[in-house]
Protein backbone atom coordinates (compact mmCIF):
# COMPACT_ATOMS: atom_id res chain seq x y z
CA UNK A 1 0.00 0.00 0.00
CA UNK A 2 1.12 3.38 -0.87
CA UNK A 3 0.69 6.59 0.72
CA UNK A 4 -1.46 9.86 -1.34
CA UNK A 5 -1.17 12.28 1.60
CA UNK A 6 1.56 13.42 4.12
CA UNK A 7 0.03 14.89 7.21
CA UNK A 8 2.79 17.02 9.08
CA UNK A 9 2.61 19.07 12.00
CA UNK A 10 5.32 21.25 13.32
CA UNK A 11 5.54 23.07 16.98
CA UNK A 12 7.75 25.86 16.22
CA UNK A 13 9.47 28.34 18.83
CA UNK A 14 7.05 31.00 17.01
CA UNK A 15 5.12 31.42 13.99
CA UNK A 16 7.71 33.96 12.17
CA UNK A 17 9.54 31.39 9.33
CA UNK A 18 12.32 34.10 9.44
CA UNK A 19 13.15 34.21 12.95
CA UNK A 20 11.82 31.08 14.42
CA UNK A 21 12.70 27.50 13.98
CA UNK A 22 11.12 23.87 13.71
CA UNK A 23 11.61 22.42 17.23
CA UNK A 24 9.08 19.05 16.77
CA UNK A 25 8.11 17.11 13.53
CA UNK A 26 5.23 14.59 13.08
CA UNK A 27 4.06 13.22 10.04
CA UNK A 28 1.83 10.19 9.36
CA UNK A 29 1.30 9.10 5.34
CA UNK A 30 -2.05 7.83 4.64
CA UNK A 31 -3.60 6.58 1.67
CA UNK A 32 -7.25 8.42 0.39
CA UNK A 33 -8.99 6.09 2.73
CA UNK A 34 -7.05 7.53 5.40
CA UNK A 35 -5.26 4.09 5.77
CA UNK A 36 -2.01 4.93 7.59
CA UNK A 37 1.30 3.85 5.55
CA UNK A 38 3.56 5.41 7.84
CA UNK A 39 4.24 7.21 11.32
CA UNK A 40 7.14 9.67 11.92
CA UNK A 41 8.43 11.92 15.04
CA UNK A 42 11.28 13.59 15.78
CA UNK A 43 12.72 16.36 17.87
CA UNK A 44 15.06 19.51 16.39
CA UNK A 45 17.75 20.82 17.86
CA UNK A 46 17.80 24.44 17.83
CA UNK A 47 20.06 27.06 19.57
CA UNK A 48 19.13 26.94 23.31
CA UNK A 49 19.15 31.10 23.01
CA UNK A 50 17.01 31.51 20.20
CA UNK A 51 14.82 28.93 21.58
CA UNK A 52 14.20 30.97 25.21
CA UNK A 53 14.18 34.70 23.06
CA UNK A 54 11.74 33.17 20.51
CA UNK A 55 9.26 31.45 22.60
CA UNK A 56 8.34 34.46 24.31
CA UNK A 57 4.76 35.87 24.40
CA UNK A 58 1.01 35.48 25.27
CA UNK A 59 0.82 31.77 23.53
CA UNK A 60 4.34 30.46 25.72
CA UNK A 61 3.18 32.27 28.74
CA UNK A 62 -0.20 30.11 28.63
CA UNK A 63 1.51 27.41 27.50
CA UNK A 64 4.38 26.86 30.14
CA UNK A 65 4.36 23.31 30.75
CA UNK A 66 4.79 22.58 26.22
CA UNK A 67 7.56 25.47 26.47
CA UNK A 68 9.35 23.72 29.43
CA UNK A 69 8.87 19.63 27.51
CA UNK A 70 9.99 21.33 24.15
CA UNK A 71 13.19 22.86 25.72
CA UNK A 72 13.75 19.72 27.73
CA UNK A 73 13.23 17.84 24.53
CA UNK A 74 15.50 19.99 22.82
CA UNK A 75 18.60 19.16 24.49
CA UNK A 76 18.43 15.38 22.83
CA UNK A 77 17.30 16.87 19.33
CA UNK A 78 18.55 16.06 15.98
CA UNK A 79 19.78 18.37 13.67
CA UNK A 80 16.97 19.93 11.15
CA UNK A 81 18.79 18.69 7.49
CA UNK A 82 19.26 14.57 9.64
CA UNK A 83 15.34 14.97 10.31
CA UNK A 84 14.86 15.97 6.85
CA UNK A 85 17.13 13.06 4.92
CA UNK A 86 15.10 10.61 7.18
CA UNK A 87 11.56 11.81 6.21
CA UNK A 88 12.59 12.22 2.51
CA UNK A 89 14.06 8.72 2.39
CA UNK A 90 10.89 7.54 4.05
CA UNK A 91 9.02 9.11 1.87
CA UNK A 92 10.75 7.77 -1.09
CA UNK A 93 10.09 3.73 -0.02
CA UNK A 94 5.66 4.89 0.91
CA UNK A 95 4.68 6.94 -1.61
CA UNK A 96 4.58 6.39 -5.50
CA UNK A 97 6.95 8.37 -7.82
CA UNK A 98 4.02 8.37 -10.19
CA UNK A 99 1.53 10.72 -8.09
CA UNK A 100 1.81 13.62 -6.12
CA UNK A 101 2.72 13.54 -2.76
CA UNK A 102 0.28 16.29 -0.92
CA UNK A 103 1.00 18.30 2.75
CA UNK A 104 -2.57 17.89 4.34
CA UNK A 105 -2.91 19.30 7.98
CA UNK A 106 -4.95 22.07 9.70
CA UNK A 107 -3.62 25.33 8.51
CA UNK A 108 -0.97 23.66 6.81
CA UNK A 109 0.00 26.71 4.96
CA UNK A 110 2.18 27.74 8.11
CA UNK A 111 3.87 25.31 7.97
CA UNK A 112 4.44 24.98 4.55
CA UNK A 113 6.45 28.21 5.16
CA UNK A 114 9.06 26.42 7.53
CA UNK A 115 9.28 23.48 5.53
CA UNK A 116 10.01 25.60 2.53
CA UNK A 117 12.97 27.82 4.81
CA UNK A 118 14.27 24.76 6.75
CA UNK A 119 13.64 21.86 4.79
CA UNK A 120 14.32 22.27 0.66
CA UNK A 121 14.99 18.89 0.01
CA UNK A 122 11.44 17.60 1.58
CA UNK A 123 9.70 20.54 0.05
CA UNK A 124 10.87 20.06 -3.58
CA UNK A 125 9.09 16.70 -2.88
CA UNK A 126 6.08 17.87 -2.11
CA UNK A 127 2.87 18.92 -4.93
CA UNK A 128 2.03 23.08 -5.01
CA UNK A 129 -1.33 21.42 -4.23
CA UNK A 130 -2.16 20.70 -0.27
CA UNK A 131 -5.40 19.23 1.61
CA UNK A 132 -5.81 22.27 4.31
CA UNK A 133 -8.68 20.55 7.24
CA UNK A 134 -8.93 24.23 8.56
CA UNK A 135 -10.72 25.34 4.69
CA UNK A 136 -13.24 22.22 5.59
CA UNK A 137 -13.29 23.89 9.01
CA UNK A 138 -14.44 27.48 7.91
CA UNK A 139 -17.31 25.83 5.62
CA UNK A 140 -18.60 23.03 7.90
CA UNK A 141 -18.68 25.88 10.54
CA UNK A 142 -19.70 29.24 9.39
CA UNK A 143 -21.96 27.86 6.33
CA UNK A 144 -23.35 24.69 8.00
CA UNK A 145 -22.91 25.71 11.65
CA UNK A 146 -21.58 21.94 11.94
CA UNK A 147 -18.40 21.93 14.64
CA UNK A 148 -15.69 19.59 15.42
CA UNK A 149 -14.49 19.78 18.71
CA UNK A 150 -10.47 18.84 18.79
CA UNK A 151 -8.23 19.33 21.21
CA UNK A 152 -5.78 21.47 20.89
CA UNK A 153 -2.38 20.09 22.63
CA UNK A 154 -0.12 21.84 20.40
CA UNK A 155 2.00 18.55 20.22
CA UNK A 156 2.92 17.28 16.33
CA UNK A 157 1.94 13.94 16.62
CA UNK A 158 -1.46 14.38 18.58
CA UNK A 159 -2.46 17.19 16.33
CA UNK A 160 -1.91 15.10 13.18
CA UNK A 161 -4.02 12.51 14.52
CA UNK A 162 -6.78 14.88 14.95
CA UNK A 163 -6.38 16.80 12.05
CA UNK A 164 -6.93 12.88 10.30
CA UNK A 165 -9.75 12.59 12.47
CA UNK A 166 -11.38 15.82 11.91
CA UNK A 167 -11.17 15.22 8.33
CA UNK A 168 -12.71 11.78 8.64
CA UNK A 169 -15.65 13.67 10.61
CA UNK A 170 -16.24 16.03 7.46
CA UNK A 171 -15.90 13.15 5.15
CA UNK A 172 -19.02 11.22 6.86
CA UNK A 173 -20.49 14.63 7.11
CA UNK A 174 -20.99 14.95 3.48
CA UNK A 175 -21.50 10.97 2.74
CA UNK A 176 -18.41 9.22 2.20
CA UNK A 177 -17.74 5.94 3.74
CA UNK A 178 -13.86 4.74 3.90
CA UNK A 179 -13.54 1.03 2.22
Amino acid sequence: MKANLLWVDLEMTGLDPAEDRIVELAAIGTDWDLKEVLRYTATAKVDENLAKRRMTGQFWTKNKRLKKTLLKNNLSGQPIDQIENDLVKIIAKNFSKQTPIYLAGNSIHQDRKFIEREMPLLNAKLHYRMLDISAWKIVFADKLGVEFKKPETHRALEDIEGSIEEFKFYLEKIGYESS
